[in-house]
């Protein structure tokens, strides 16, 4: 369950190695799955005006907040690929993080929508009608949400984009939430209609558990962290080119959906300029080849110091 909610920001064995790729990627999963959400939703909608379901409309409002910060994230991609500035100097790729925080927002603001009309219909009930179009359209939201998060969730890990990986996870929480839309129907039908509302309400709990997860990846993030074990694979893949004596010291950060890197390599203390410039080059190589999602990794030569 765990894995399910909250998936890994990264993976190895599908990683994409060139920025403009990873940007692409990025894009094209952000409009295909801005139309299956907006599908969705728009079926959604009709029912719950059918139907007066408050646990579809907090379904609904939930996949409404997708199409309200997919746009920002494919202005944020496409801002990501402009060449650097005099004043940005290290280019636009941290929109991205900022569109992050953009999505946990909108996350958060529909947890409180849901809230609000779930305490309501608790102490007004509504009837609910046309139960059997209800349930159809939970059982297909939850089908159409999970493909969308698979989508987005499995695109986000290939390119590092932690904001990607967030509007997945949202989406998965969509799906979870509208399997809990079902059983408010059969509450209905069994006569228990505060079955609806109290399923709203499970469902907002859910949207927060989520949105705490994403948003601590995203601020990680913002604060220049990493995920463990990011360091250790630097260091020992810089360890073992050859011609370096030691690393001594490594940093990293993510910039939007990209990994930079600075390192202090020790070498040996009579190396010429050109083979010191031939020995930084195959670090960098061996880097971009082995970590993930690695972007560029600014290498600084120094002599080792001298044995007793």
């Amino acid at each position: 369950m765990k894995h399910i909610l909250v998936p890994h920001s990264h993976d190895h064995s599908e990683a994409i190695q060139t920025a403009e790729e990873a940007s692409s990627i990025g894009i094209r999963a952000a409009w295909i799955s801005l139309a299956g959400m907006g599908a969705t939703a728009l079926l959604q909608i009709a029912i719950v005006w059918l139907s007066g379901s408050v646990a579809l409309l907090a379904d609904t409002l939930h996949n409404l907040g997708h199409l309200a910060t997919t746009i920002p994230l494919i202005i944020a991609f496409r801002l990501g690929r402009r060449a650097p500035t005099r004043r940005y100097s290290y280019g636009f790729r941290r929109a991205e993080d900022l569109v992050g925080l953009l999505i946990g927002a909108v996350i958060a603001l529909s947890a409180g929508l849901i809230i609000w009309e779930s305490v309501r219909a608790l102490t007004a009930q509504r009837g609910m009608t046309h139960l059997g179009w209800v349930l159809a359209a939970a059982v297909i939201g939850a089908a159409g949400n999970e493909i969308v998060a698979r989508y987005r969730i499995r695109a986000g890990r290939r390119i590092g984009s932690a904001a990607l990986i967030a509007e997945g996870q949202h989406a998965r929480t969509d799906a979870l939430t509208s399997l809990a839309v079902a059983l408010g129907v059969l509450g209905a039908w069994a006569g228990l209609p505060w079955v609806d509302p109290v399923i709203g309400l499970v469902i907002a709990a859910v949207v927060v558990a989520v949105l705490v997860g994403s948003m601590r990846t995203v601020l990680r993030r913002l604060m220049d962290g990493v995920e463990a074990g990011t360091l250790d694979l630097i260091e020992s893949t810089a360890a073992a080119t050859p011609g370096v004596i030691s690393v001594d010291q490594a940093r990293a950060r993510w910039s939007g959906h990209r990994l930079e890197a600075e390192l202090d390599v020790a070498v040996q203390a009579n190396l010429s300029i050109e083979a010191g410039h031939d020995l930084a080059h195959a670090v960098q190589e061996r880097l971009r080849r082995d970590v993930p999602h690695l972007h560029r990794a600014a290498i600084l030569l120094a002599p080792a110091p001298a044995g007793p």
